[in-house]
């Protein structure tokens, strides 16, 4: 894809994950501009880099009040907002650290604030408040393959895996596979990891989502799952033959893996 980057236009399409370093992103935006199809999405590749942008794009499923901290000048809106709400411990996501690594809690968001302008936390990250005895649910989505479980640490909030617990299947209900069904939608997403925030009464907000995720915890072994994904992409590679025919995409398909 690099080596022809430049005779791109809109015959061709590119299908899998851009190895695109977080400096140049913006060639997503010079792709598209040029008529190139990606699959998946520009928007969804950009969206499973950046938890900011999804709480950009996704917030209106996250817990409400979940906002990005651009700058001190956002920090200080949302000092008075979280006041007036009732707001005390909070959760940060640093932007692009995945398995639970970015994640923290603070007391307050003063304390935020704190550590931000002096240098601590560096911008953007995204803020939320800590909602306590929340169940945390990984759905895999991959075409008509749907599964759950939820994941579970008790020596710690974070839930991944990564950093321990235990998980076990998990049943969805009927508005939390819309609310999957929505994201996927809005996301521009062929397919996904999900993962869900339910709290005891049932009401469920999106946490965060990724086109790749890990699979301890799922039923699906590796090399199905990758057999799926690449049945997807076969898949969307021939509805373009067949329903763009005698339309520029006539180009073969060339894959990023």
């Amino acid at each position: 894809m690099r080596d022809r980057f430049s005779s791109l236009g809109p015959e061709h399409a590119v299908i899998g994950l851009l190895n695109i370093k977080p400096t140049e992103e913006l060639l997503f935006l010079d792709l598209v501009e040029r008529g190139v199809t990606l699959f998946p999405s520009a928007l969804a590749q950009c969206l499973a880099r950046s938890k900011c942008l999804q709480a950009s794009v996704l917030g209106e499923w996250m817990i409400p009040h979940t906002f990005v901290a651009r700058d001190r000048h956002d920090l200080m809106t949302w000092i008075t907002a979280y006041g007036k709400a009732g707001v005390t411990r909070v959760v940060t996501k640093q932007n692009r650290f995945n398995c639970g690594l970015g994640v923290h809690v603070w007391e307050g968001i003063e304390e935020v604030h704190n550590q931000a302008c002096f240098g601590s936390l560096a911008y953007p990250f995204v803020v939320q408040p800590l909602v306590e005895s929340v169940l945390d649910v990984r759905v895999v989505m991959l075409g008509d393959y749907i599964e759950a479980y939820w994941r579970k640490n008790p020596h710690s909030f974070r839930n991944n895996l990564y950093c321990g617990g235990e998980s076990g299947e998990y049943h969805l209900a009927e508005d939390q596979m819309d609310l999957c069904r929505a994201v996927l939608a809005r996301g521009k997403m062929p397919y996904a990891h999900i993962d869900l925030m339910v709290l005891p009464d049932g009401t469920t907000y999106l946490s965060e989502v990724n086109l790749r995720g890990g699979l301890k915890g799922a039923r699906i072994s590796t090399a199905r799952y990758q057999e799926l994904i690449a049945r997807i992409n076969e898949g969307f590679i021939e509805d373009c033959l067949r329903n763009r025919a005698g339309s520029p995409l006539t180009h073969p398909f060339g894959s990023c893996g």
